[in-house]
């Protein structure tokens, strides 16, 4: 629907119609922005699920270890994914649950997706990954390659010509 029919041709009110409207016709993210340099919908997606989901992140001698609370999820509901070699990606989506003839009267608890990356460092252990979600919190232990041995200096015997 063009808003100028109805004339409204305020430039926020065009943005808007831009972003609910046009984001969805099956162009790529890049296209999508192209004219109007803001933020893609999958970038602001991503951010919202990212600044939702808070995380500890633990040093210990031999890994490192992500712990997230995620009360009410099924292992199912997430997943946890290493990404180009040194990004851990954790994420997952909570949904609604439906009862039949029941409406809400309040909802507080957060309901969507939710992501987190992590860079890890370079001893990190990519092969090495466990995952377990316990009581509502999910640890993420990732185990530290074993620090690299010295090199013993190399002799060079001297021939006298």
């Amino acid at each position: 629907m063009d808003l100028r029919l109805m004339g409204l041709d305020a430039p926020l009110l065009h943005t808007l119609h831009h972003m609910l409207n046009d984001n969805d016709d099956g162009a790529t993210d890049a296209a999508k922005t192209a004219g109007g340099g803001g933020p893609t919908r999958t970038y602001v997606r991503d951010a919202r699920a990212m600044a939702a989901t808070p995380a500890d992140v633990k040093e210990h001698p031999g890994s490192y270890v992500f712990v997230i609370d995620m009360p009410g999820l099924k292992s199912g509901d997430i997943k946890v994914q290493v990404e180009e070699d040194n990004v851990l990606n954790i994420s997952g989506e909570r949904r609604r649950e439906e009862e039949e003839g029941a409406k809400y009267v309040r909802m507080e608890r957060r309901i969507g997706k939710f992501m987190r990356k992590f860079v890890l460092p370079e001893n990190a252990d990519t092969d090495k990954i466990s995952a377990v979600c316990q009581d509502g919190v999910l640890t993420v232990t990732v185990a530290k390659l074993p620090p690299p041995e010295p090199k013993k200096p190399r002799t060079i015997e001297v021939k006298i010509a």
